[in-house]
């Protein structure tokens, strides 16, 4: 019945003004209460030491301390280590006033003609301040307790004891609507370990066991802290999920709302927070140099790579920006984003709709704004499209930024950097071949003597969150009550962040001499359907049981295994640890020129087998997988493709 009527009124809270009042009391009751006790119960001791003459002058005096404190304006059940300190201060307030008086009226005899003992003064300090204390931490107790139910908690363990672990533990436990029962925290720090903190044991790692979970009935776990290493978090998290013990995290303390965390900034973790890895730490120093004062293009800008870039680099004093991209809806949203971010975007950065492949558009955009550093983003990405769109394949990835190297020289641009994919390497599909093709392509210009322009390659995995990434697919497929749709049992791929991939690209824009791919250390590959499964635990479901996992087989053009070196290849180290160069086969200019146009001029026939048969001759370790171009891999069947081609263009 109290439980009920503590639920419906919930939402409101005591008067400050009755809190006053309520101390008020408290005062004039310890006043009282020291008075008799200094004396021993004695009635005549007491009148004769003025007790109606001193009680108004303290009360009046603790009433001016509460107000100066505002020791009153906490919520009662709420009440934390801030209102007991305003508590504490306002007593002390008041004690110094009246010891203040007490040495007037010894020097001069005022205001009043009788000093006040002591020990009056130190036993109503004292008294006040425990029964202030007291009645708010007895409020709180009992509010907990009625509005709870034990039965019905849920059983959570706060991992990191820290302050934020500590604060989260007071969001949990005043939160109204869910009723929280902390475990314990979980912290590495040896001075912590076995000790309680507000009455919750504080405990090693290694005691949350797979027996400990199970006893205990864990349901969630929570992680406070931020500067754990992000290898060691998904071991950890990976234990919990094997169990469904449901895990969630909480945002940096500057992200708090007006300092303080609020339940619904409690949130489920998200599977890009797991598959992150230390970050890369890069001399900005050295890349802001290089981009001071410079002009910056950037293609693909609407992109998830060129976006982040453009990002990026709007935080560098640079002369001006241009966002470059054929998609004109992504762009203007782009811009509309940056406005609100970037002061002074609209006087630094030019947005500009173009084709890469259109020559005279690039031509003029070269011309009127002569950009020193191309970031060249632009590309078209998604595998199954490009296997059924082989020609748009070459004519954007391969001849747009054959056009765009061109113009770069043309104009004396002094770096390009290229970004590419582990897809171009051992290609099996019409996208990595293309991509390779231009990396082939850039690399060749640098041993041309007369041409100051460097090029540069960059070469990562798949990126959390872009365009076309499975995260955001699974998410959907999620929400929808599933099922996740998974190509193959055994595929792996390599993921890294959009921020990740984009230091790369701006490290090799400043270290790169001309000529390298630079590859990044991505780690272990990950299954894709442990990647699943993982997603479906963080969602708090069951996986095979709440949302099925269907296999549909491998898509034209794609592979189980992706990689970032050829074979043939190895690498040299950089002066970062996780940043190699590849050493590749380089072809001459005049020799991939000589392919580039003979692929042209197959281009122009729009015959698909035509094109890709071309694309293999360029790039003999393409060898096309799932796809109906692996017949042109074969020897034996040349000769009767060549018939099908002559006689059936396939448009």
């Amino acid at each position: 019945m109290i439980r009920k009527y503590l639920l419906r009124y919930s939402n409101r809270f005591i008067s400050g003004y009755l809190v006053l009042a309520s101390d008020i009391l408290i005062v004039v009751i310890s006043f009282i209460l020291a008075y008799i006790i200094r004396f021993n119960f004695d009635i005549s001791e007491i009148n004769l030491w003025r007790l109606p003459t001193y009680l108004p002058l303290v009360t009046a005096i603790s009433i001016v301390a509460f107000l100066i404190t505002r020791s009153y304006v906490g919520i009662i059940r709420h009440t934390s280590t801030a209102d007991i300190l305003r508590i504490f201060y306002s007593v002390t307030i008041t004690s110094f006033t009246l010891l203040i008086i007490n040495t007037l009226i010894l020097l001069y005899h005022w205001p009043l003609p009788k000093v006040l003992p002591l020990s009056i003064i130190i036993i109503h300090s004292l008294t006040s301040l425990f029964l202030m204390i007291f009645t708010r931490l007895l409020a709180k107790v009992i509010w907990i307790n009625l509005i709870r139910r034990k039965q019905d908690a849920t059983n959570v363990i706060i991992y990191g004891a820290g302050k934020a672990g500590i604060l989260t533990k007071n969001t949990l436990l005043n939160d109204i609507g869910n009723t929280y029962n902390v475990l314990c925290f979980v912290d590495e720090n040896p001075g912590k370990i076995g000790k309680n903190i507000e009455g919750i044991p504080v405990v090693k790692p290694s005691v949350i066991t797979s027996q400990f979970i199970r006893k205990k009935n864990l349901d969630e776990v929570i992680f406070t802290m931020h500067n754990i290493d992000p290898v060691k978090k998904r071991e950890i998290a990976d234990a919990f999920l094997q169990h469904n013990v449901t895990i969630k995290n909480i945002p940096p303390i500057e992200h708090w709302i007006n300092g303080e965390l609020k339940m619904k900034q409690i949130k489920h973790i998200k599977i890009e927070d797991l598959l992150q890895r230390e970050p890369i730490i890069l001399d900005d120093n050295t890349v802001i140099k290089e981009h001071k004062d410079k002009v910056i293009l950037v293609t693909g800008a609407a992109g998830s790579i060129g976006s982040e870039i453009a990002r990026q680099l709007l935080h560098y004093p640079l002369s001006r920006i241009i966002l470059l991209d054929q998609a004109e809806t992504p762009l203007h949203e782009l811009s509309l984003r940056f406005k609100n971010i970037f002061p002074e975007f609209e006087s630094k950065a030019i947005v500009l709709i173009g084709d890469v492949s259109n020559f005279e558009r690039m031509d003029w955009l070269f011309r009127i704004y002569k950009p020193d550093i191309v970031y060249h983003a632009a590309a078209y990405k998604h595998v199954p499209m490009m296997e059924e769109n082989p020609g748009e394949a070459v004519r954007v990835n391969v001849f747009g930024t054959r056009i765009l190297a061109d113009t770069a020289i043309r104009y004396g641009v002094r770096k390009f950097v290229m970004v590419s994919t582990d897809k171009a390497v051992n290609a099996s599909n019409v996208m990595g071949a293309t991509k390779r093709i231009a990396e082939i392509y850039t690399q060749s210009l640098n041993k041309i003597q007369s041409i100051g322009t460097r090029f540069t390659t960059t070469r990562f995995g798949n990126v959390l969150g872009s365009n076309g990434s499975v995260i955001p697919l699974f998410r959907n497929q999620i929400e929808e009550g599933g099922p996740i749709t998974v190509t193959h049992p055994e595929i792996t791929r390599f993921f890294m962040t959009i921020p990740e991939a984009c230091q790369l690209v701006l490290e090799a824009g400043t270290m790169g001499n001309g000529g390298e791919i630079y590859i990044f250390d991505m780690g272990q590959p990950i299954k894709i359907v442990e990647l699943a499964r993982n997603m479906i635990r963080l969602s708090g479901l069951q996986p095979d049981i709440d949302i099925k996992i269907a296999f549909t087989g491998l898509r034209p053009g794609e592979k189980l295994y992706e990689e970032l070196l050829n074979i043939s290849e190895n690498t040299l180290p950089t002066h970062h640890p996780r940043i190699m160069i590849a050493k590749v086969r380089q072809f001459d200019h005049e020799v991939i020129s000589d392919y580039l146009n003979e692929l042209r001029d197959i281009l122009n026939t729009d015959n698909n087998f035509s094109i890709v048969g071309c694309l293999k001759k360029i790039v003999p370790d393409y060898k096309s997988s799932n796809s109906i171009y692996e017949s042109l891999d074969f020897p034996d069947s040349i000769i009767r493709e060549e018939e099908k081609i002559k006689s059936t263009p396939i448009e």
